[in-house]
């Protein structure tokens, strides 16, 4: 089928819905993108261009209009968790916007036009940032926050399953904001125990407030590192062949 008839019969459908033209613009180009990375026809992939863009219209807010009743939510997860929490709420619209300075992701969900998000974590250290930049970019993947040696992307699930990464109903906002797996509870229960011990030997005399601090922050260090050595050491091993 002849593409740009295609997308003209949908910019048409969408234009005849109410959709704004900048809004019909950037969508029909991201489409063509997905179209060139997976080579297919546009009907096969979409269905008709009507149908389509009764399914379509409305998925996505205008661009350059910011949405004012959009939800916000910040929550944080440990390296053990972190990307399954990333699917849930990336299924439920949760869109990360950022990491803060203590590693939350800080996220919104639109009021009127959710997407559902995908996520993945690499290694982005000085030599490897590029390298990973360069592969994921070109893919829709767009870098949305840092944290030690990690990077965490993101894209919308319709860039890969169309007017299926709508989210047709938004669950309610959750209470919590910290997941925690078994090891990071024990990491944390390692840490209050260090820091603990830290404060009582302070208060009863045995150790001044600078070695308070130092204690804490080797505490805080040791469980960043250790924490990031079992994450690491489990991706091998899951990645490593099975023995013969």
């Amino acid at each position: 089928m002849n593409t740009d008839a295609y997308f003209t019969g949908l910019s048409d459908a969408l234009r005849a819905a109410g959709i704004p033209d900048a809004q019909i613009a950037a969508t029909v180009e991201d489409l063509r993108a997905h179209l060139a990375e997976t080579g297919t026809d546009p009907e096969d992939e979409f269905g008709p261009a009507e149908g389509f863009a009764a399914r379509l219209g409305g998925l996505a807010p205008a661009p350059g209009e910011p949405d004012e009743r959009a939800e916000s939510w910040t929550w944080t997860a440990d390296l053990f968790n972190d990307r399954r929490m990333l699917a849930v709420h990336g299924d439920q619209g949760w869109e990360v916007e950022s990491l803060d300075t203590l590693g939350r992701f800080v996220c919104r969900r639109s009021a009127t036009a959710a997407l559902r998000w995908e996520y993945r974590r690499e290694v982005i250290g000085a030599r490897r940032r590029a390298k990973v930049l360069a592969e994921l970019e070109p893919e829709g993947w767009e870098l949305c926050g840092e944290w030690l040696v990690y990077g965490y992307f993101k894209r919308p699930r319709a860039a890969t399953a169309g007017p299926a990464g709508g989210l047709e109903t938004r669950p309610a906002t959750p209470h919590r904001w910290l997941f925690l797996s078994r090891r990071g509870k024990a990491a944390l229960a390692v840490w209050l125990v260090v820091v603990g011990g830290a404060m009582t030997a302070c208060f009863m005399g045995t150790l001044g407030m600078g070695g308070l601090a130092i204690s804490i922050a080797l505490a805080s260090m040791f469980s960043a590192v250790y924490t990031s050595h079992l994450e690491t050491a489990k991706g091998r091993e899951a990645q490593s062949p099975p023995a013969p």
